[in-house]
């Protein structure tokens, strides 16, 4: 069974006639209702406002005309009247009525229709027909019942459109042309025409158009939208660009790399969708309530008003009030809207800080977890190391050092030859590229500058060929946990380069939110024992696991799992896939323009590891608000059904019955509405001043 995506409620893809294909998927609907409201959310709130606009006024004089009674053929004004509410405000109820029917399906709209036409028949044939029933009329209660019903599906629907957040609005920030460099030349031509592989100018204060790859340039690029990080991101040659970001001061020349439905906006916003469209476990329950809901109440409301008429001995008139009662106070929407009002808000709480739930159970599985495994570089760390020492040898000026390193560096992408370029840069240097330029995966890069070889290797200490000062450099920086290379220029060791790969700064209130919430965190990693622990020591972590392999820290997470602990595996989505895929719950942290490809159930486009403390904090209030909105509608359907089926009689008597249906009705709508803001408090789930 598939579920409607707005009510919640079970639809039979098979026989279901109201479906939707939308980016080629396709979702089933109980009634017109529920696909106009989800196709075109903002002209179905106009068109509630309308009918509203309507029925509260005439409802009112309606009211104003049964008990007041202020000339002898008020009940003709009030059945004209009482008609315009039924027919027009109310025939949304009486079309999902239809679509019911046609779709041999059981929704909230038949228990309105039934109720409502109930009272309202029976009123206009007592007028019609006099003589023929007692002489009661109940415009007042089918104008009413209607009105405030259609007061709640308005406020349901406002709340839920205003949490679905901004995402859904991202796309139509693209710009719809874009400056193509063709033929020498720069070409504006519209969005659709551009093609993958092209390279675009993206001026000073301009939206990027795709996905793409810096290829000339520098600036500072806003993708707040994208991944909530409030500063501007520095871009240059070989980074990654995302569709809708804003460029800042500089010209950059981007070639194309994804477009349309392969941006990193419209993956964001499928994952979006998928999480909101998620049925956690515990909605099992609710789904297979409300499927037998709306029969059990149509049952229950006329086992409860024959029982009145035959062993109560009432007449008619109040026999007729509590079948309306019985059907108008039920609420299976509560049920049908558990899981999907918490979710949305959840998902969407969670989206503004660049966390992306997938699959259908993520949220629930984050709710569980009481142990994080986190990889340490890009992870922990910043990711993109830099110079922090030149420390040449004797007789060698650090000017000279770093030249030399400039000449091999200049023509290498690795993470350390890029800190390298920067420190030159910022020092005003440059260098002219290493001739015969060779790698050594691994151990680092050869070459010739001016016919006299020279080459960055990858240092390890203790370093015996190294001169005694820098051997003893070589062991500080190791014991400090500093990666560090050594140059050399005509085979003579001209000094060291030390790098470090600072820690991330909001890790430390990461792990004491962590902390906070129950769950302990332990490094794996592959680097050295030193580096790991200093990392450690400065984060706050004592677990330290250092020297593994992909299948070690895949084996220490199946370790933990065996004790039975929920274990959620933080890494950068590619070399940790192993242990993302096995772990309870895979955490992929900077996914950046590769949000859909990563593996693991939640993807963080921010590098900021304080996002796996907030998702794993919004996983366990999302799943706690489910159970309080499903445990909700339990309690207000076994207390007011009884209620409204007479169960209050001998305490106030048969009159009570008078305003049972327009309380009940008023009931049911605020049913729907609470779930709805009990799960808007999600909005405000958020990390604690002292965990920032």
């Amino acid at each position: 069974m598939a579920t409607d995506p707005v009510c919640g409620m079970a639809v039979d893809e098979h026989s279901a006639e109201l479906t939707l294909v939308r980016e080629n998927r396709s979702y089933y609907f109980c009634s017109t209702s529920c696909l106009e409201e989800f196709a075109a959310p903002a002209r179905q709130l106009k068109r509630i406002r309308r009918r509203l606009a309507v029925a509260w006024p005439v409802s009112v004089v309606v009211a104003g005309l049964t008990y007041l009674a202020p000339f002898p053929a008020w009940p003709w004004a009030a059945l004209l009247l009482a008609s315009v509410v039924q027919f027009y405000p109310g025939a949304q109820f009486y079309r999902g009525t239809r679509d019911a029917i046609r779709s041999r399906l059981w929704n909230m709209d038949i228990l309105i229709a039934v109720g409502t036409s109930v009272a309202y028949g029976y009123s206009a044939v007592a007028l019609l027909l006099p003589g023929r029933l007692p002489t009661e009329y109940f415009f007042d209660a089918s104008s009413l019942i209607i009105t405030l019903i259609l007061t709640g599906n308005y406020l349901e629907h406002f709340t839920r459109e205003r949490a679905r957040g901004s995402l859904r609005k991202l796309q139509e920030l693209l710009p719809a042309r874009a400056l193509v460099l063709r033929d020498g030349g720069e070409e504006e031509v519209e969005l659709s025409e551009v093609r993958s592989g092209e390279r675009v100018h993206v001026r000073p204060g301009g939206r990027f158009p795709a996905d793409g790859v810096v290829r000339e340039g520098h600036s500072a690029v806003n993708e707040s939208l994208l991944t909530g990080e409030s500063l501007p991101v520095e871009k240059g040659p070989g980074d990654r660009v995302i569709a809708g970001a804003v460029n800042g001061e500089g010209l950059l020349t981007v070639e194309v790399t994804g477009l349309g439905e392969d941006t990193a906006l419209a993956a964001i916003g499928r994952l979006v969708t998928d999480a909101e469209m998620s049925r956690v476990p515990l909605q099992q329950l609710a789904d297979r309530i409300a499927s037998v809901f709306v029969p059990t109440v149509l049952a229950l409301g006329v086992l409860a008003a024959l029982g009145w008429y035959f062993l109560g001995g009432v007449g008619l008139t109040v026999t007729l009030l509590v079948f309306v009662s019985v059907v108008i106070t039920a609420c299976p929407c509560a049920f049908g809207i558990a899981t999907p009002a918490a979710i949305v808000v959840g998902t969407g709480r969670a989206a503004e800080e660049g966390i992306l739930f997938k699959g259908r159970d993520s949220l629930e599985r984050a709710s569980s977890i009481d142990l994080v495994i986190t990889d340490k570089t890009g992870t922990l760390t910043e990711g993109r190391p830099s110079l922090a020492e030149l420390l040449p040898a004797a007789g060698v000026t650090s000017e000279h050092l770093l030249e030399v390193a400039l000449s091999l560096e200049m023509g290498s992408e690795h993470p350390l030859a890029r800190a390298v370029r920067d420190a030159g840069r910022a020092r005003g240097l440059s260098a002219a590229l290493a001739e015969h330029l060779v790698a050594e995966p691994g151990r680092g890069l050869r070459g010739d500058r001016g016919g006299v070889p020279i080459a960055v290797l990858r240092g390890q200490a203790p370093e015996t060929s190294l001169p005694e000062e820098l051997a003893s450099s070589a062991t500080r920086l190791d014991s400090e946990g500093k990666a560090f290379s050594v140059v050399y220029e005509a085979e003579r060791p001209l000094g060291l380069l030390a790098f470090t790969d600072a820690l991330s700064s909001g890790v430390p209130a990461a792990v004491r939110a962590l902390r906070s919430d129950g769950i302990e965190v332990v490094l794996a990693t592959g680097d050295r024992e030193n580096a790991a622990r200093t990392i450690a020591r400065e984060a706050g972590i004592s677990d330290v696991h250092a020297g593994l392999t992909p299948e070690g820290k895949l084996a220490l997470l199946k370790e933990y799992q065996g004790r039975g602990r929920k274990v959620a595996y933080v890494g950068d989505g590619i070399n940790d896939a192993p242990a993302l895929a096995a772990a309870d719950l895979g955490i992929a942290i900077g996914a950046g323009t590769e949000v859909a490809k990563e593996a693991g159930g939640v993807v963080l486009v921010r590098s900021d590891f304080r996002s796996v403390a907030l998702a794993l904090r919004i996983g366990r209030r999302t799943v706690g608000k489910v159970r309080g909105n499903i445990a909700w509608a339990l309690g207000y359907n076994s207390v007011l059904l009884p209620v409204a089926a007479g169960v209050l009689v001998p305490v106030f008597g048969l009159r009570i019955f008078d305003v049972l249906p327009i309380t009940g009705a008023l009931a049911m709508g605020l049913s729907s509405t609470t779930v709805v803001l009990n799960s808007l408090s999600l909005r405000f789930v958020r990390l604690s001043r002292s965990d920032r």
